[in-house]
């Protein structure tokens, strides 16, 4: 029969992941070495993984132990929330957050967390697609970008609105083009599952007319940086293009193309978590301040 995992075995595998070594997590977690290794070795056997394994002079995280080791932590959050009614010390608050992001978020979360929880880690993960099972299973505590209502157990709200705008590099001799003058460079796309056609597409032909998409790109960043070194127009968040305005002109797009729609999504079992509750009205407080403002074509 397996052996069953408790809070306190969970806590030792939460512990040797973090630090990697069973002295330190010994001492993290005020139990003697002996204690820690016999706790590791039960986790050995009731997980049929060896958890940690040599890497040259230390031990490294199987994949086993990488893989679920987000959801470890979230159950110890969790199972403290049910039991900690106190008021949350940010201050003394020793948390890891993974955050999922897109690159055309402003995510200038690590110096406001530092500010007030100076040991709070802030987990920055790439988007990759738009799967809520990482919410689920707590590898994600926060999503941030692009998006609408979704499943039930999945919490959203909206964070700002995003207005499209065309980019050129700075010295391109497009100046406050209209739609056909689009239509005579090539375009970069931004699309993380490479598609090249979108809403200009459709606001193009309504007008008879057809852009060459000429490179397909996966993230904002990638666009803006090839925009600047070619004759390529490109489609950024007018915001990101401000913050390249040294090397980007950008300009409004003469139709009707839908704003983008940022959002911030959550699980709900983290409704009720001080912590969670606390990371969700930073990113508010601080997504308040930096939203996009309507700001004249340059």
């Amino acid at each position: 029969m397996p052996e069953l995992l408790d809070l306190n075995l969970l806590r030792v595998f939460d512990a040797v992941i973090q630090d990697g070594s069973v002295t330190a997590a010994a001492e993290r977690l005020h139990l003697s070495i002996p204690a820690t290794s016999r706790a590791l070795a039960r986790l050995r056997r009731a997980m049929d993984d060896p958890i940690l394994v040599r890497a040259g002079r230390g031990l490294a995280p199987t994949p086993f132990a990488l893989r679920i080791a987000p959801r470890v932590r979230s159950l110890l959050d969790e199972a403290s929330a049910l039991v900690n009614d106190e008021e949350l010390d940010v201050a003394q608050l020793r948390r890891t957050f993974t955050i999922r992001v897109g690159d055309g978020v402003v995510t200038p979360l690590v110096s406001v967390v530092a500010e007030t929880a100076p040991q709070v880690t802030l987990r920055f993960v790439a988007e990759g697609d738009e799967s809520v099972g990482p919410l689920r299973d707590g590898t994600v505590d926060l999503d941030l970008g692009a998006g609408t209502d979704t499943d039930a157990d999945i919490r959203s709200e909206v964070l700002f609105n995003e207005r499209m705008v065309g980019v050129v590099r700075s010295d391109h001799p497009l100046k406050r083009p209209t739609l056909k003058q689009l239509c005579k460079y090539p375009h970069v796309s931004v699309s993380r599952r490479g598609r090249a056609h979108g809403p200009l597409d459709v606001a193009l032909q309504a007008q008879g007319l057809q852009r060459h998409v000429g490179a397909v790109v996966p993230f904002y960043a990638a666009a803006a940086a090839l925009v600047a070194s070619t004759d390529h127009i490109g489609l950024i968040p007018q915001r990101l293009a401000e913050e390249h305005r040294r090397t980007l002109r950008w300009f409004p797009i003469n139709a009707d193309l839908p704003e983008v729609e940022v959002r911030m999504h959550w699980h709900a079992r983290l409704d009720a978590d001080p912590a969670q509750r606390w990371l969700r009205d930073v990113v508010r407080r601080t997504v308040k301040v930096l939203a996009p403002h309507r700001l004249p074509a340059r």
